[in-house]
């Protein structure tokens, strides 16, 4: 109801005097006013304000034992607002000019002093400072001026003011918000500023001295402005104190604001509240999976026909799909390469910038198979693919993007989900479990990560290895809550090993014999398969696990080419594990993991790449990132973490390869949500029962 305090006090009484209508009474001209003003955190008062003649109705009730009410009453399109204070002293006794006396709403030994406002009243104990008396020769009060302070039970805050009834005495009175809000504070975003203003309301001018803060989230809040201080106001003047907020907190923040006066009380209070929102800058948002691109088909608006050599698409991501067409900062895409006529690769890359010495996916001639890329959004929403040698189809299916600026904005608006890596775990090998999924099967997995942290997680980043299918054919990873989806995961030649790294929504509804729902995810296949599956890392809700990380995608960027000794020099021997530094360009202090594209280059046996982060006390995990053939050039995408000196390591298990890795993002720490708490561990996996 802050909006009476408004319009009925400042509103109104500016009204008054730009219509001509007396102004506030002199100290000659008897009045009756009667000063409402509430300080502190919290409304007690539905209607408060500077009420006289002028502005309002004003009733005086004088009764027997000098006991005293006055009451404002505000008539407005047909509606009645009120407000009153009544006072008395205490049993037996009569007001004496100059005397302060203790009060309480109940009166009895100690003075009466009670607050009304539209039926609204509390409990409660105060003061009352009196002025001015005036009786006729009968001992009946004929005026009276007082001041009071009111505090209520169980509330925080104060209400003050003064009472005039008849009296040639002059008051100060302020009329300002008693709550100042910053709404809409992003966290760690640019301070906001609010201004809190004060006019004078009272028969004589106010002066106003010094601002400050205080309460226990007083660093919350900077005064950046005052104009008050030291000076003194005639009735209908105003000045600002400008507070400056911050937050890093979804917590409310609160504090007060206190700027004195020369009133009775001496100072005017205004509460100070912030709530802050997490942005979704570099939050990932997972999506149905969902097919932007097919040249076998022409779509979208394309022809029927491979990409040629040097040839290049300009596609349209966002807005598409369940992608949005703002606040997006990179997309993450399953890129699928068929029937290339010779050797090649594919680079996808931002739109308008210059197209970089870095690939998406590799391949041989004839060759089937698909990469997890997560690219950089052009400022045009759009990602360019080429391809560099013969020509080849290739086909793009959209998981999830992760939010640019924008993304997140406002405290409704979701913030995502941070990565949270974890030691490489295999949930699934049907070489030792449950057999090949079949020709058209579907099978659903669950991952156990406890009872806190089970319903915590919204995506879980895999690394899914299709192995030795009988005919060349597609895996399809997703949560299993509708159909199977037209965009594949993994696509894999017959015989083949083929891995690709995903990011899979998952579903809660399950019956996997715990107490508590775990999450799943489905996968299809379209031939007889055996699959692997290793979990790298945990897709959470910002706010559900803390310590989690953001993305900061990065114009794709080759920090390792063995062949030329960038990055490390010499093909990888059998058995032989190479450290690798990220340039500091590329990473921060806060810089936690790396979002990279893995390539073995032409190995001389069928090998195994291991990615790990170095210098963490972390042993080869048993999980792989890339299985190559003898002298295949394969890429796949890979996440890992970085150590204290920003190195991760890879082994190599068999024979001599080349390795080359390109970087397209960094993940870093997010402080806001920085405590204590563990990451996710798999505590149990397995087929679903139901």
């Amino acid at each position: 109801m802050r909006f009476f305090r408004t319009l009925l006090g400042m509103g109104v009484a500016t009204a008054c005097a730009v219509a001509g209508l007396p102004g506030p009474a002199q100290a000659a001209d008897p009045t009756t006013a009667l000063v409402v003003s509430q300080s502190g955190e919290q409304q007690l008062f539905w209607l408060d304000g500077v009420f006289d003649d002028d502005v309002a109705e004003m009733e005086a009730t004088l009764g027997a034992g000098d006991d005293f009410a006055l009451t404002a009453h505000i008539r407005q399109d047909e509606l009645h607002y009120w407000t009153g204070v009544r006072t008395a002293p205490p049993t037996g006794a009569t007001w004496q000019e100059g005397k302060v006396y203790p009060a309480t709403s109940a009166g009895g030994t100690s003075a009466r002093l009670s607050m009304d406002s539209d039926g609204q009243t509390c409990a409660g104990e105060g003061m009352v400072t009196v002025k001015q008396v005036r009786r006729d020769a009968t001992g009946t009060m004929t005026a009276f001026a007082a001041a009071y302070e009111f505090r209520c039970n169980g509330k925080t805050g104060i209400i003050d003011g003064e009472i005039r009834w008849n009296s040639d005495l002059d008051y100060v009175a302020a009329q300002y918000a008693s709550k100042l809000g910053f709404d809409q504070i992003e966290i760690g975003g640019a301070p906001l500023v609010r201004a809190a203003r004060f006019a004078s309301r009272g028969s004589a001018p106010i002066t106003f001295g010094a601002a400050s803060i205080s309460g226990a989230d007083a660093s919350a809040f900077r005064i950046v402005g005052n104009d008050c201080a030291g000076r003194t106001l005639p009735w209908g003047e105003e000045c600002t104190v400008l507070v400056e907020a911050t937050t890093t907190s979804t917590l409310t923040r609160r504090a007060m604001l206190h700027l004195t006066d020369d009133s009775t009380y001496g100072s005017r209070m205004v509460g100070l509240e912030v709530d802050g929102f997490h942005n979704g800058v570099g939050s990932y948002y997972p999506v149905a999976p969902d097919r932007l691109m097919d040249t076998r088909a022409g779509y979208p608006n394309l022809p029927s026909t491979p990409i040629g050599p040097g040839g290049e698409v300009d596609l349209q991501v966002t807005g598409r799909g369940e992608v949005p067409a703002q606040g997006v900062g990179a997309v993450v895409l399953n890129v699928t390469v068929t029937g290339p006529t010779a050797d090649g690769f594919v680079t996808v890359y931002p739109s308008g910038e210059a197209r970089p010495t870095a690939s998406s996916v590799n391949f041989a001639k004839g060759w089937l198979g698909s990469n997890n890329v997560t690219v950089k959004v052009g400022a045009n929403g759009r990602v360019k693919v080429y391809n560099r040698n013969g020509a080849t189809h290739v086909v793009v299916d959209v998981v999830g993007y992760y939010g640019g600026a924008g993304a997140g904005q406002g405290r409704f608006e979701s913030p995502g989900n941070h990565f949270h890596p974890v030691e490489p775990t295999r949930l699934v090998d049907t070489r030792t479990t449950g057999g090949a999924v079949p020709a058209g099967g579907t099978r659903r997995y669950f991952v156990d990560f406890g009872p806190q942290l089970s319903l915590r997680s919204s995506a879980l980043v895999l690394n899914i290895t299709a192995v030795a299918p009988e005919k060349s054919g597609f895996l399809t990873a997703w949560s299993g809550t509708n159909g199977v989806p037209v965009a594949s995961t993994v696509n894999y030649g017959a015989g083949k090993v083929v891995p690709n790294l995903a990011v899979v929504q998952d579903n809660y509804q399950c019956d996997c014999g715990g107490a508590y729902a775990v999450p799943t995810f489905s996968l299809y296949s379209s031939q007889n398969a055996h699959v692997v599956v290793d979990l790298v890392g945990v897709m959470a809700p910002v706010e559900s696990v803390p310590n989690g990380l953001r993305l900061t995608p990065l114009s794709p960027t080759r920090i390792v080419d063995s062949r030329t000794g960038l990055g490390t020099s010499g093909a990888l021997g059998p058995k032989a594990t190479r450290t690798v530094t990220a340039p500091p360009a590329l990473v921060t202090d806060a810089t936690r993991a790396l979002a990279m594209n893995v390539t073995a280059v032409a190995p001389t046996e069928a090998t195994v790449l291991t990615v790990w982060p170095a210098g963490t006390g972390l042993s080869k995990p048993t999980a792989s990132n890339l299985n190559p053939a003898a002298g295949q050039t394969v890429s796949n995408a890979a996440v890992t973490g970085i150590g204290p000196a920003d190195a991760f390591q890879v082994h190599n298990h068999a024979g001599s390869t080349h390795l080359v890795t390109d970087v397209v993002g960094r993940f870093d720490l997010y402080p806001y949500t920085v405590g204590a708490g563990g990451g996710f561990t798999v505590l149990r996996s397995g087929p679903a029962l139901g």
